[in-house]
């Protein structure tokens, strides 16, 4: 009876430690740019994960950090991407350079 508890207790933490080490690990994340906006327009990442802007509108964007030197795409033609990194904690909000009113933020945990 022992044995067979404690070789559950140990199945049972190995199963722990990996989900710890799953939910901690740098996740990819989409922003689709489609109708004039980005989607989705707020999302939650962690430092370390990356996203990827798919414009998916027939005209170029940007995603750009309102905050000067936080990150920008410069020219994401129709049909592109670009990726990003994530860095710091807080949020950062951006825009479409060429389209002002496309808002989007990050909430970097």
């Amino acid at each position: 009876m022992r044995l067979t508890l404690a070789a559950l207790l140990s199945v049972l933490l190995v199963a722990a430690v990996s989900m710890a080490a799953e939910s901690s690990a740098p996740k990819t994340h989409t922003v689709n740019i489609e109708n004039m906006r980005f989607d989705p327009e707020e999302l939650t990442v962690k430092a370390g994960d990356t996203i990827i802007w798919v414009n998916k509108d027939l005209v170029p964007h940007t995603a750009t950090s309102a905050k000067e030197g936080v990150f920008d795409s410069d020219l994401i033609e129709s049909g592109k991407s670009w990726q990003y990194t994530v860095e710091g904690k807080g949020y950062v909000d951006y825009i479409c350079t060429f389209h002002p009113g496309m808002k989007g933020v990050l909430n970097i945990k």
